[in-house]
């Protein structure tokens, strides 16, 4: 009997099941097995801790006070008016409210919406690579305090990223290495994979391994136009750097317009990879004849993440509406801008997909969860990321949940009604407005 690769993979998966219901059988005290890959999976930093101050101290002073902010953290199931008081860069105290002559600066958020700072994990704000775009100027667009850069730098460019780019930037930057050695340097236009020569493994897995701080893992797009004849060659070769790296890192595979099966591309993906725009409707999409591809869904099941990347050319309404409805609905909620993008009817800023989910009807809870915790939690070097737990980074994201009817427009022009857009009022990060006023005074960082 021929065995498909997605039977082989069904069938690993049962006999994994069996086997741990068998070693647990009889035994009450027994712990079920953690999921393979786990911690490839989950990734997360640990718990924050509080540094240089003691956040019970009656006295402490707070060098910055939000106040009177509708504070919603999913993490730790917060939904209340509440203060932030903010110390060192960290979240030093959430309460009730915190006295005024405990405030060095004090910013009132009253009838606001005081999220963490959105955490974008498919960007690409490099400049000087491409299509990059610098981070800092769309701050006040885009609330994104930490931003990921979703493959402008392969192997041999991964330095102008490293030194030229992170270090001038307020934003918290980091980045996958692009499988082709050259990265996204010529931009969108030519395909970067038409020659497999550029798919250096040894290359790629060394520039990983070296920028480990930085680096996520490996970036590879999977488009005809832009593999020609090398089909899911580079997808093997990235899922091959990145195993030589070393286990914690990942692959985000771009989709849309894939070549061949997209099911064979789907059972690729290991637990903790990435599939990026998942609501492509480019062609061979996860959705086709109105239902979602048996391989996608068991992708998710076993632990594939799957990420929005909106873009200028990869989010569907069509496509996603169905897959949320059959139970392949977004891990991630991610922008993908850069200056193609950015200039799009579409308009891939985080709070404006973020109310396309709103729209969709996705709770508000599930939306920033979606956008701060979780790719913070993927991301997994910066212990508190994403929450407002004591001792976490002082980034967050202040909005005005505005009520109204407002129009939404796919990349593919499909337009859909909301009744609620997120507009962003002001982003903070380590403990710093910056973007628009107010500003810290010195303005230092």
């Amino acid at each position: 009997m021929e065995l498909s690769r997605r039977g082989f993979i069904k069938l690993s998966a049962g006999a994994a099941a069996a086997g741990g219901t068998l070693a647990g059988a009889g035994d009450a005290s027994a712990v079920p097995a953690a999921p393979l890959d786990a911690p490839r999976r989950l990734a997360q930093a640990g718990t924050p801790a509080p540094l240089g101050f003691n956040p019970a101290d009656a006295s402490l002073k707070y060098e910055l006070v939000i106040a009177n902010g509708d504070v919603l953290d999913p993490v730790q199931k917060t939904r209340a008016k509440r203060d932030i008081g903010i110390r060192f860069g960290q979240i030093a105290a959430i309460a009730p409210s915190v006295p005024a002559d405990r405030a060095v600066q004090r910013i009132d958020a009253a009838g606001k919406l005081v999220t963490p700072g959105l955490i974008d994990l498919h960007t690409h704000l490099c400049p000087h690579l491409g299509i990059g775009l610098p981070a800092d100027e769309l701050v006040p667009i885009t609330a994104t305090t930490t931003a990921v850069s979703a493959g402008d730098a392969g192997a041999y460019t991964f330095g102008n990223f490293r030194h030229g780019v992170v270090p001038q930037s307020r934003t918290r930057l980091f980045g996958f290495v692009h499988i082709a050695s050259i990265g996204l340097a010529g931009g969108l236009a030519p395909g970067e994979m038409l020659n497999i020569e550029y798919a250096n493994v040894e290359a790629c897995a060394k520039a990983v391994a070296e920028n480990a701080d930085l680096a996520l893992g490996v970036k590879v797009r999977i488009t005809d136009s832009v593999v020609g004849q090398n089909g899911l060659e580079p997808l093997r070769r990235a899922i091959r750097a990145a195993e030589m790296a070393g286990k914690q890192f990942r692959v985000m595979c771009h989709i849309g317009s894939a070549p061949g099966s997209l099911s064979d591309l789907l059972d690729l993906l290991r637990p903790g990879d990435i599939l990026t725009h998942a609501y492509s409707g480019a062609g061979n999409n996860t959705v086709q004849n109105g239902r979602v591809l048996p391989a996608a869904l068991a992708a998710k099941q076993r632990g594939v993440i799957v990420d929005v990347g909106h873009g200028g050319g990869s989010f569907d309404f069509t496509v996603c509406e169905p897959a949320m409805q059959q139970g392949f609905g977004p891990d991630t909620i991610s922008s993908d801008i850069h200056a193609v993008s950015i200039n799009t009817p579409g308009y891939p800023t985080m709070p404006w997909v973020m109310s396309k989910f709103l729209a969709l009807g996705m709770p508000l809870e599930d939306v920033v969860a979606r956008s701060t915790s979780e790719p913070g939690r993927i991301i997994g070097k910066v212990p508190g990321l994403g929450t407002l737990a004591i001792g976490a980074p002082a980034d967050l994201a202040i909005f005005d949940l505005v009520d109204g009817p407002v129009e939404f427009v796919d990349t593919r022009n499909n337009k859909r009604s909301g009744t609620k857009k997120l507009v962003p009022s002001l982003t903070i990060r380590g403990g710093r407005p910056y973007g628009r006023p107010p500003l810290p005074t010195p303005f230092v960082y």
